[in-house]
């Protein structure tokens, strides 16, 4: 779990429903029509935006948030040493099922004990990438839909309140209730853009970016060991893609 996403989620929340049980209690915050246009409506108006599969699968992406990225770029890096100290000592064959971190480095080592060129490894490793990445935009698409519709479906809210305000302004008991709804649908739309997805997408993206980089070192580490490189060339090649304080600590522990 990722503490960042848990504790900013949870205490935007915390802040919010704080802020209404001093002003006078939740309950007033609650109304059941304006959760049906916001939230209801902004569903399936996303789902009209992209195939169902997508739709579906946004959901686990959206869970994602919530998690640390996986990759280590340090720990790929020691690892794609001992895999090119092994492979100059006893010839590509030795890194047959020899264990690494993910499915994408598996994959690419098992072309190289295959047989595979540099060329055809790293044509093939980047469409992997390309993939990936269409994938991840398709999901960011979905979770975008929701930040650019809540807020409309609030203002759609806001104006049906109005409207149904004004069309009883006789009727006192009804301007109360057609009120509640004009404001209380801009306040959901509003949370659903800037409390739930907004800050979700950013770390998604991110996300992607990261794993971006981290599959391009990949690449690049197996292109070396492809090309027969010595160790010490290939991990000063990956370390520039280290941050300084991270490439001083490996050269220590070197």
């Amino acid at each position: 779990m990722d503490l960042a996403s848990l504790i900013g989620f949870l205490g935007a929340l915390a802040m919010i429903v704080g802020s209404m049980i001093f002003a006078g209690g939740v309950m007033p915050f609650v109304d059941v029509p304006s959760i049906l246009i916001v939230f209801g409506g902004t569903a399936f108006s996303v789902m009209n935006t992209a195939p169902m599969g997508t739709f579906i699968g946004s959901f686990k992406a959206m869970g994602k948030s919530f998690k640390p990225f996986n990759g280590q770029p340090d720990e790929l890096i020691e690892k794609m040493v001992e895999l090119s100290n092994l492979a100059r000592k006893d010839g590509m064959m030795a890194l047959e099922g020899q264990q690494v971190p993910d499915k994408f480095f598996e994959k690419g080592l098992q072309m190289l004990v295959d047989g595979a060129d540099e060329a055809k490894l790293v044509k093939q490793l980047k469409a992997e990438i390309k993939g990936m990445k269409g994938r991840h935009e398709g999901y960011h698409g979905v979770i975008k839909a929701w930040i650019d519709i809540g807020p409309a479906m609030g203002m759609i809210g806001t104006l049906i309140g109005l409207v149904l305000m004004l069309g009883n302004m006789s009727d006192p008991k009804a301007i109360g209730p057609a009120m509640a709804v004009a404001l209380l649908t801009t306040l959901y739309g509003a949370m659903v853009a800037n409390v739930i997805f907004g800050p979700m997408l950013t770390k998604l993206e991110g996300y992607t970016a990261a794993e971006i980089e981290y599959r391009q070192m990949v690449i690049e580490g197996l292109r070396a060991i492809a090309k027969g490189e010595s160790p010490r060339n290939i991990q000063d090649q990956m370390m520039t893609a280290l941050d300084p304080k991270a490439q001083e600590k490996m050269k220590a522990a070197a």
